[in-house]
């Protein structure tokens, strides 16, 4: 793809977000073939944003994830800064077609980690981190039929980046805890209630922290200090609609939450 070619998708798919309409696909010399096409698209839907990056998000941590949208593998993706809420606030679901809640443990960098030839190891990422807190993650696409879009489109769709929420900072010594085990319980109020551990996200958050800061690393970008990374779902995600309040429980860590306008419109 040329670099005029990756504006254009870029262009169209913040035009599709920002007025919540759904694409068929990107097509002729729009559509990336290769995950560097992708990245490279989505790379310019950060300069839209008029604050620095908030942070990165890791789509498809689980097997059913990607069996679900026909990936074999994770995909990163940018939080921007004018869509990450404090816990407790309220958003719409206008718009929003997957309508899903996703609990996710998210851990905001202490220090930079930049780009290198050799892989970043779980240690050296730890070692990295400042905390950890309790998020959610509302995820959308900009693409009608997205289980059906194929990786290279969904990095250019920010891997369905979408409204994120980050749970206040946990106080628990949480290096100490065994996040593969960590069980943690969430309810859509009145309706759904499930429990999840960290062993559904990538085997251990952890672990997609560190492929987080490898792929970037591959992609020559530097993970930055303050950046929150939220690590994938660890349980199959909360079904929502208007009116809903959700609340994920991650014990020792901490809770989170948000509430969505009976009416379609942001309350806040």
């Amino acid at each position: 793809m040329t670099p005029d070619q990756q504006r254009q998708a870029s262009d169209l798919l913040w035009d599709s977000w920002r007025h919540g309409r759904k694409l068929a696909a990107l097509t002729g010399g729009m559509r990336p073939e290769s995950r560097a096409d992708g990245y490279a698209i989505q790379s310019m839907l950060e300069l839209r944003s008029a604050k620095p990056l908030f942070g990165w998000k890791i789509a498809a941590t689980s097997t059913a994830g990607q069996t679900h949208i026909g990936v074999d593998g994770p995909l990163a993706g940018r939080l921007l800064a004018e869509r990450a809420h404090l816990s407790g606030e309220n958003l719409s679901v206008a718009g929003n077609e997957m309508l899903g809640a996703e609990p996710e443990f998210a851990f905001r960098m202490g220090r930079d980690l930049a780009p290198r030839a050799r892989p970043y190891t779980v240690s050296e990422v730890l070692d990295a981190v400042a905390c950890l807190h309790p998020a959610i993650e509302v995820p959308d696409s900009r693409f009608q039929d997205f289980v059906h879009a194929g990786a290279a489109q969904l990095i250019a769709d920010n891997a369905c980046a979408h409204e994120f929420v980050l749970g206040p900072v946990t106080r628990a010594d949480w290096r100490a805890i065994d996040l593969v085990e960590h069980t943690v319980s969430a309810d859509v109020a009145g309706k759904t209630r499930r429990e999840g551990n960290g062993g559904n996200v990538l085997g251990d958050p952890r672990q997609a922290l560190t492929w987080l800061a490898n792929e970037l690393s591959q992609l020559s970008l530097t993970l930055h200090t303050g950046q929150v990374i939220t690590t994938g779902t660890c349980m199959t995600p909360l079904v929502i609609a208007a009116g809903d309040r959700v609340v994920a429980d991650f014990g020792a860590l901490g809770r989170v939450s948000i509430s969505f306008g009976r009416d379609g419109a942001r309350l806040g």
